[in-house]
């Protein structure tokens, strides 16, 4: 944990924008923060992250990063390696535990290794034989996800297997290895854990039915629960398992577990260790219901930087 004091007077780059699919996001998170930065009397500048980072960053003179990057090239351990190659400090997860937990596989493995239940999968390859892959799958409905992307991007509910193969199709233009799950019918549940403490449990009830892209990021396409209506027990439970589930992957700062609830078993779908600082976003949310204001929140993500993760 880093003094307060001392990160006011460093130079604070906001990592933001960046060039993944989910660049509008990030800008969004980025002008965010960047904006609670100065608010409470920070030393901070905004990059719009391009290929040519490593001289952006000595240019803007900084000392710090603040990863506002959502997506590839930001959440998967890239960034967070030119930063430790550059031994500038950093927010979030280091690189190990974001390219792991970026790759929904490796995590969901990761997380069956450590007893936290997770909805059954199988793996699809570009490459892989399709009339067998289709064949093996006979249960439905399944979700379709490339392994390697976040915000729902490329995601499909598919219902039989002509649907399978179009949804694998969709899939493989975003990543070459897509992740078919199985369809848990259930609550969708969101536990933020800020420096390794559960805050408060977000419902998720989508209007049109699906916590899809435009769901996630249009005002009035959703309604948030908060704290969630599940029993004491359960609530409990579920804080405790996402906990544990980012100290099996050594996440740091601010992380998301996200769920599906079924009376009272639970499966974890993923993890995201930059979540959203947008008007929708979810960790802000939670922490306003725990008592942190926004820019309190920033400042508690900015005070777990570190330069070895």
């Amino acid at each position: 944990m880093t003094n307060r004091a001392e990160l006011k007077n460093k130079k604070i780059a906001v990592l933001m924008g960046g060039l993944s699919a989910e660049r509008e996001v990030s800008l969004k998170t980025g002008r965010a923060v960047l904006r609670a930065l100065l608010e409470t009397g920070c030393n901070a500048v905004g990059i719009d992250v391009g290929d040519d980072l490593p001289g952006q960053l000595p240019d803007a003179g900084a000392e710090l990063a603040f990863i506002c990057l959502h997506g590839r090239y930001g959440e998967d351990g890239t960034v967070q390696w030119l930063l430790e190659m550059m031994k500038i400090p950093y927010t979030g997860s280091g690189v190990m535990s974001s390219s792991m937990v970026m790759d929904k596989v490796i995590t969901k493995q990761i997380l069956l290794y450590h007893e936290i239940s997770t909805p059954g999968f199988v793996v699809y390859r570009a490459g892989d034989d399709l009339g067998a892959f289709l064949k093996r799958c006979r249960h439905f409905p399944l979700i379709v996800k490339p392994a390697r992307e976040g915000s729902t991007i490329g995601i499909s509910i598919v219902k039989d297997r002509a649907e399978l193969e179009e949804g694998l199709t969709a899939a493989l233009q975003h990543d070459d290895q897509i992740l078919v799950e199985d369809f848990i019918k259930g609550d969708e549940i969101t536990v933020s854990v800020l420096n390794g403490e559960a805050l408060p449990i977000i419902k998720i009830v989508p209007k049109s039915g699906f916590y899809d892209y435009e769901a996630k990021y249009t005002p009035g396409q959703t309604e948030y629960l908060l704290p969630a209506p599940l029993e004491a027990v359960l609530y409990s439970r579920l804080q405790d398992v996402s906990v544990a589930a980012c100290k099996a992957l050594s996440c740091r700062g601010a992380a998301r577990v996200d769920f599906m609830v079924r009376e009272r078993e639970f499966y974890c779908l993923e993890i995201n260790t930059i979540p959203g600082m947008t008007e929708t976003s979810l960790l802000p949310k939670a922490a306003a219901e725990a008592g942190i204001p926004f820019n309190e929140l920033v400042m508690l993500i900015l005070e777990d930087v570190a330069l070895n993760k």
